[in-house]
């Protein structure tokens, strides 16, 4: 028998055990060693300057190598969705040209802010920075335990957890209500400052980085590794969910006059966590299809309400999306999870063999190792 929990056993108990920094109390030496097995180790794949660029006017991701070869590519379809002028397609290039500059400039724009943020911002809240397990809730606690049990199932987990219409995607709390208040008070006070924000992904034009912000390695890191793998290795197994090794954590904006929805896509993820962390807010919900291998024609689309405070954890390369709000704000803290023996072979995003690139911190989840990743795939289900 396969122990799907053996990558982390080795945490031990529930506590964090790492020690938790502030980033505006971290000595350099004390940051060297809490950076020490990230720095230098992952990797992105080049795929990213020139694949999945989301064109928000026309609904479309596409591919830019060249002008010639984006014309032959994608001159009909455009057409078909309304770009019908040479004047509109020339701003279309224009605005591929602006996203590729954005994505080349931004590690660099990212350490600039990180840099500025720890220079001029002063926290609300220093204590949500690092992860205490009061933070969390009793039932997401118990669900934890039970992972950590010998002989810890599948089946047994999912008496614990609620499993939406949607194919293996599943809800449960994570956070208490105090620690979703007050970390929700965090992050409009640092909205509302004048340090710099980026966006949080290529989709989304509202929101802030959380590892520009500090939340990294003292919340977001322990509740991956303690916390979160462990369900992840019993429910998607078949996905690199027991081999975790790193993440992207963001949250996101839709309020009116800002971002209202978002288009139907995949993440560039293995495993995603979603919380609804607030505030009032009507309509929004998410939808799922199947896997992005899946044609849209065959797909039937389900929704999963939101509901503030709980979590929804689902598979990255399952296609889904957020319908529109009508009122209010509606915040979410994402956290994509990756695991490099899972996509050290295959790239998710490009489908092809990674071509590494060197990278900041955890990069996009791709190691130098990708000897070790054979006979990983992600089965469709």
């Amino acid at each position: 028998m396969v122990d799907l929990l053996g990558p982390y056993r080795g945490f031990g108990a529930l506590l964090p055990e790492r020690p938790c920094f502030h980033p505006d109390t971290i000595s350099q030496i004390q940051l060297a060693h809490v950076l020490e097995d990230i720095m230098q180790k992952f990797y992105s794949c080049s795929c990213y300057f020139t694949d999945n660029i989301f064109l928000e006017d026309y609904r479309l991701h596409v591919r830019f190598i060249s002008e010639e070869q984006f014309r032959k590519d994608y001159h009909n379809v455009l057409r078909s969705l309304g770009c019908t002028s040479e004047a509109q397609f020339t701003t279309v290039l224009q605005r591929i040209q602006a996203e590729v500059e954005r994505r080349q400039s931004l590690e660099i724009r990212s350490a600039e802010r990180k840099a500025a943020i720890k220079e001029t911002y002063k926290p609300l809240h220093e204590h949500v920075y690092c992860l205490q397990e009061s933070y969390l809730s009793p039932e997401f606690l118990q669900i934890v335990k039970y992972c950590h049990t010998e002989g810890a199932s599948k089946d047994g987990l999912l008496g614990l957890i609620t499993s939406e219409a949607a194919p293996r995607v599943y809800r449960f709390p994570v956070f208490t209500k105090d620690f979703s208040r007050e970390f929700m008070e965090e992050l409009e006070h640092f909205e509302q400052s004048e340090a710099p924000k980026g966006r949080p992904n290529t989709m989304n034009n509202y929101g802030i980085l959380l590892n520009e912000l500090g939340f990294d390695e003292g919340l977001i890191t322990p509740l991956r590794e303690r916390y979160l793998g462990p369900l992840s290795a019993l429910l998607f197994p078949d996905c690199g969910g027991q081999w975790l090794d790193s993440h992207k954590a963001f949250v996101v904006k839709y309020a009116m006059h800002e971002d209202l929805e978002l288009s139907y896509h995949y993440d560039n993820a293995e495993v995603t966590l979603n919380v609804s962390l607030g505030k009032d807010f009507t309509e929004g919900n998410l939808y799922f299809g199947d896997m992005k291998e899946v044609p849209l024609s065959e797909t039937e689309c389900v929704e999963v309400e939101h509901r503030v405070g709980e979590a929804v954890l689902h598979r990255g390369q399952q296609m889904h999306g957020a319908l529109r709000i009508s009122s209010g704000q509606r915040w979410n803290l994402i956290v994509w999870m990756r695991a490099s023996r899972q996509r050290n072979p295959v790239c998710p995003m490009c489908g092809r063999t990674p071509r590494l690139q060197p990278s900041q911190g955890y990069g996009d989840g791709f190691t130098a190792e990708a000897g070790d990743s054979a006979g990983w795939t992600c089965a469709l289900y």
